[in-house]
């Protein structure tokens, strides 16, 4: 059975804690600590949860805000083009 040069106690369920672990076993990649983190990516990183979870959500907030102005603009435009009858 081939063995793995990556030593690793993270489960396989979490995949992208595997990735990191990888990088920083094989390409000595370190993730920056969160002191080093200043300004936008303090807030939006892929380093930790709270960065990830800020980067969800403006993304589903970016989804949202383009369906509803979709549907604004969609329901306008049917408004105008309803016939008016006149006698």
């Amino acid at each position: 059975m081939p063995t793995s040069p990556v030593k690793t106690r993270i489960p396989l369920t979490s995949f992208g804690h595997l990735i990191t672990e990888v990088k920083r076993q094989l390409f000595g990649i370190e993730a920056p600590a969160p002191v080093e983190l200043t300004g936008f990516r303090k807030y939006f990183n892929s380093y930790t949860l709270q960065g990830r979870r800020n980067c969800v959500l403006v993304t589903y907030g970016i989804f949202a805000g383009a369906t509803a102005a979709y549907l604004m603009h969609r329901q306008s435009k049917t408004e105008k083009q309803t016939p008016t009858s006149s006698e």
